[in-house]
């Protein structure tokens, strides 16, 4: 819809041209909407799995869908290609994150990446030992690396709700420690997670992976040729063994991140045109009517995405469908938890659940607090500017949201164990409410309004 600016009627997509993000700003923004939507999400699954439609909902889950043709076909359960087909798109885009973090991100500088690394390896480190030391042995102990992961959208939408109570720093400071923490998530997933090998499939995978890595060095910039490879990377994890997902991570690691990028001639080349545009123009107004100004304008627009690393653009388009539809389905197909109200107190001091809910409450606290104080202290590092350790101590309460990456890990460790994974999820999300409950209240009562 058009509105009225000086007398000149202005569309939509015309003021979009005034909008400038920084990459961080626009993945803050995208995150804390897909919070509050991830939020929507696990309230609804909750409800469906209390009601009259529990039935149905554990039976469309359960429902096999089959795709290929005949002689390779895969048949997996509605849950199982959520979480091995949809889930390797989510792991993909989080790739191209930590890709872009650590070669121009806020990981790139050692100084500046120091001290969220250190904190993320706290609040990997003390979860996983507060999970242990109530679960030492058995098949529990199978969940130890639940209470390690921390969900950025869920942590970044909580913050966001404080609005200019808490520092842009401080939001900066949670995506870089959310990144090493997915990574150190990722890594645990690879080396213990991992069923039986199957070794041929292994060794296809292996060379489906040197052959992207190939086109990268061989300068191949076109995105088709690696997401068809990408989709036989997957397909080979699915049979090797390793989980499938971490495909994406591999696949996110060869696409090329540094653009073909001449500033001198790219301004050159948008200077002639737009001269060309211009003189296009005037010789006929309507666009409609004017087939040179339109060539002219979609030879611009393509010229700006090739100028841009192919990575880049994977990731701005991805973005979207990952935040807003594949985590939202992710949430709807795994929090739907039948709670009884009745044995709750049981369901509570349950060994899993409260492995998982100390280990992320107060395990994240500790951890990413506890290692931030000793880094600052021990003059490895300081502290980010405009932060102080109210705010860091509210940062790693929210850090112990672990919604997502917690339970994806949850049905990995208890695959076999209906009981204990039922347990796990309640674990966390009591431990996501209390840590994003306990969090906010902290910043909001001990931050002061940020000014800048």
């Amino acid at each position: 819809m058009k509105k009225l600016l000086n007398n000149e009627y202005v569309a939509p997509w015309e003021e979009a041209f005034n909008r400038v993000l920084t990459p961080l700003d626009e993945f803050i923004h995208r995150q804390t909407t897909s919070g509050v939507l991830l939020m929507l999400c696990a309230v609804v699954a909750l409800y469906i799995a209390n009601s009259q439609w529990s039935e149905a909902y554990h039976h469309l889950l359960q429902m096999t869908l089959t795709v290929g043709v005949e002689g390779f076909q895969l048949s997996k359960s509605l849950h199982h290609w959520i979480n091995d087909g949809l889930m390797a798109v989510f792991f993909f885009v989080i790739g191209l994150e930590l890709k872009r973090e650590v070669m121009v991100g806020e990981l790139a500088d050692p100084k500046q990446a120091l001290l969220p690394i250190i904190a993320a390896i706290g609040g990997m480190l003390i979860p996983v030992l507060f999970y242990i030391a109530i679960n030492p042995e058995g098949h529990a102990f199978d969940g130890w690396g639940v209470p390690m992961a921390t969900d950025i959208a869920f942590a970044l939408g909580a913050l966001a709700l404080l609005g200019d109570k808490v520092p842009k720093n401080l939001l900066t400071f949670l995506v870089a420690l959310a990144i090493v923490d997915d990574l150190g998530a990722v890594a645990v997933i690879a080396l213990f997670y991992t069923e039986t090998l199957n070794l041929v499939a292994l060794a296809t995978a292996a060379g489906t992976l040197l052959l992207l890595i190939s086109l990268n060095l061989g300068g191949v910039r076109r995105t088709l040729p690696y997401i068809l490879l990408g989709a036989v990377l997957w397909v080979a994890m699915l049979k090797s063994g390793i989980h499938a997902t971490l495909a994406g991570i591999f696949l996110a690691f060869t696409i090329p991140m540094r653009p073909k990028f001449d500033p001198t001639r790219f301004l050159s080349l948008i200077h002639n045109s737009v001269a060309e545009i211009k003189q296009a123009y005037q010789r006929e107004h309507d666009i409609l009517r004017n087939d040179d100004l339109r060539a002219q304008i979609r030879s611009l627009g393509n010229g700006v995405q090739l100028v841009q690393a192919p990575a880049q653009i994977l990731e701005q388009k991805m973005h979207l469908p990952s935040a807003y539809l594949i985590i939202p389905i992710f949430s709807l197909a795994n929090a739907g938890v039948p709670i009884d109200w009745s044995s709750l107190g049981s369901i509570i001091v349950h060994p899993v659940s409260m492995g998982i809910t100390t280990g992320l409450v107060f395990g994240k606290l500790i951890g990413i607090a506890g290692f931030s104080w000793l880094a600052v202290k021990l003059g490895w590092t300081t502290l980010p500017i405009g932060l102080n350790f109210k705010h860091i101590i509210g940062l790693a309460l929210m850090a112990g949201i672990g919604f997502t990456m917690s339970i994806f890990i949850a049905e990995l460790g208890f695959a076999h164990h209906a009981q204990d994974l039922l347990m796990a999820k309640t674990g966390i999300l009591i431990a996501s409410v209390l840590a994003g409950g306990s969090g906010f209240l902290w910043l909001y009562f001990t931050a002061e309004k940020n000014q800048s």
